[in-house]
């Protein structure tokens, strides 16, 4: 009894393709905060923190047995109000069997969405790439992918690709929304024909995107709706204003998707993911140096696509925010106005674009 091994083509990075950086480089809060919780603020790990302790017959009324004590049982109930947490605001996770599933994903040739598609294109899932570029047939099935090109900005080409998805691979079920455009502007140099192309690509899209393929995933009974937002949406920037825009806009929509599918009976079983990045090392913000290794380290494709990936295959809806600023963004807005400015101007966030020398008229890189 034999089985078919698909062969697929692995590029292997180069030493000298990658910058020689100091091991310090790659010591980020994010690391910490990983390794942390996975060791000290694990309530599993304060546990056998306690154990060790009556190990060596240490006595409960002991100092550092009460402080054990007290610290697992903190994290105990932390760890169970986060369960609980998950539970009222995303609900009981679906079935997900990638073999019974579609998914469709925008601006999927490159970057974020080209790594998701083919990574799911080697494990012979379903795969269908919305994208304005066209990429070559044997690429394709080399991949694993099937490709169409499509302006998801325009209506009428997202439902003439979707019919032809649903002849070709079935009813989809899960989407991710994917396709993005900068144009490093300033609201004076911007002329109206970027902003609009702008907000047709990174917002009027997720609409086009949402009114095709949604009723395929009420009529199936089950889905997976992604939305890949920035972390600009909540903070905005000199030199793209309609890119933070159209950023910000994606938040409300995500909140507002969410909303009407809780209403809608035939909707029990689509699951949301919203994805708040901060910088990835992609084409779009090329050149654009972080005010902070430590504190704001560049994320890559690879880790954000790991933990989209998590939350698809198990079925659940939830949030995707990188790096670890992402997750508590929000607090800088309760702030004074004073310290929200102190906080920006140190950062450099509304330099970066004009320090990197993207800050020009019609200057623009699509994902």
């Amino acid at each position: 009894m034999s089985s078919a091994i698909k062969e697929v083509p692995v590029h292997l990075p180069k030493s000298f393709d990658r910058p020689d950086e100091p091991w310090h480089h790659y010591l980020t809060i994010d690391v910490i905060w990983y390794v942390l919780g996975y060791t000290l603020f694990h309530p599993f790990v304060s546990w056998i923190l306690v154990l060790c302790l009556r190990a060596q017959y240490t006595r409960y009324e002991a100092p550092e047995m009460r402080i054990a004590l007290a610290w697992a049982l903190l994290m105990t109930t932390i760890g169970i109000f986060g369960l609980i947490n998950d539970k009222i605001a995303f609900g009981s996770p679906r079935e997900v069997d990638l073999s019974e599933e579609v998914i469709v994903i925008t601006g999927g040739v490159e970057g974020l969405g080209g790594l998701l598609a083919e990574t799911y294109g080697m494990r012979n899932a379903n795969i269908a790439v919305l994208d304005t570029k066209k990429v070559d047939e044997d690429e394709a099935e080399e991949k694993g992918v099937v490709y169409y090109q499509c302006d998801v900005s325009n209506a009428k080409q997202v439902e003439a690709a979707a019919a032809k998805i649903v002849e070709d691979l079935g009813a989809p079920t899960i989407l991710i929304n994917n396709a993005g455009l900068v144009h490093t502007t300033s609201i004076l140099d911007s002329t109206a024909e970027d902003v609009e192309q702008t907000f047709r690509v990174n917002t009027l899209a997720h609409f086009n995107t949402l009114r095709t393929f949604l009723p395929h995933m009420l009529k199936e009974g089950r889905g997976t709706i992604i939305t890949v937002s920035s972390v600009l949406g909540h903070l905005g920037a000199a030199n793209l204003s309609a890119y933070t825009a159209s950023k910000a806009a994606l938040l409300a929509l995500h909140h507002s998707l969410r909303a009407e599918l809780a209403q809608n009976p035939d909707a029990k079983e689509i699951k949301t993911i919203l994805v708040t990045l901060g910088q990835m090392s992609t084409k779009m913000f090329a050149g654009v140096k972080t005010p902070s290794n430590f504190l704001a380290p560049v994320v890559t494709p690879a880790e954000v696509g790991k933990d989209i990936i998590r939350l698809i295959e198990r079925g659940e809806s939830g949030e995707v925010a990188l790096p670890l600023y992402s997750r508590y963004i929000q607090i800088l807005g309760v702030l004074p106005i004073g310290v929200q400015l102190l906080v920006r101007k140190l950062s450099g966030i509304d330099g970066a674009i004009g320090k990197a020398g993207l800050a020009k008229r019609d200057g623009s890189e699509k994902k």
